[in-house]
């Protein structure tokens, strides 16, 4: 069954803790750290991290595009992060193995993410490590993107070396994800979805939930 990660970046942040109980339902939570410099916009940071830890079990989905994430990944662990993504485009290579390391160290699970400018090969120093990788579908940074379909090559391609290297890796899909795409996502070989404007602007969030959770 495919892992539905609702984006708090679609969520209404005046009555957040409502909009988090609204998709209770979901596998994980996702919260897309920004910081204006790897990405143009600035969104969440460690202390709201932190405060959503004591108001939901809710496995935490943390995706940090920021810039040298090495120098915070003991802080949103702290924070109660379950789970740190950092983009390989985000630092040097010696860098990203440092966060990986960062990551181990805090009993954090590890994922690292692709901008669709970047080829699925770029995984392989990293693999054997990584609980998750994370394919974007859209340029970070923005919500209510379109989906790029050309990316479904990455994921067929990430999937490949996931399977071939590392099968008990999460293959996750970020962008433009709705109940149509997500069918062509899975179908290439994703295994958790992430969707903001497909949950929170559906009528029903659970319903929308259940829809992506079974797209095929």
């Amino acid at each position: 069954m495919v892992k539905v990660s609702p984006s708090i970046l679609a969520a209404d942040f005046c009555n957040l803790e409502d909009d988090i109980r609204s998709v209770s339902s979901a596998d994980w939570l996702h919260l897309d750290v920004m910081d204006g410099m790897f990405v143009p916009n600035i969104s969440i940071g460690i202390p709201v991290v932190q405060a959503i830890r004591k108001y939901t079990s809710l496995f935490l989905d943390t995706h940090l595009m920021i810039e040298k994430p090495v120098r915070f990944i003991d802080d949103f662990a702290q924070a109660g992060a379950d789970l740190l993504t950092v983009h390989l485009e985000s630092d040097y290579p010696a860098c990203i193995a440092d966060a990986l390391h960062a990551m181990e160290a805090n009993g954090v699970k590890k994922a690292v993410a692709l901008r669709p400018i970047t080829a699925a090969k770029a995984i392989l120093p990293y693999i054997e490590r990584l609980d998750m990788v994370l394919v974007m579908t859209v340029e970070p940074g923005f919500g209510k993107q379109k989906f790029m379909e050309h990316q479904l090559d990455t994921i067929r391609e990430v999937r490949a070396i996931i399977d071939k290297y590392h099968p008990g890796c999460e293959l996750e899909v970020d962008g433009g994800i709705t109940p149509e795409t997500a069918k062509l996502v899975v179908e290439a070989g994703a295994t958790v979805l992430v969707a903001g404007s497909a949950v929170y602007g559906a009528d029903d969030p659970a319903k929308a939930i259940e829809a992506l959770r079974h797209p095929l």
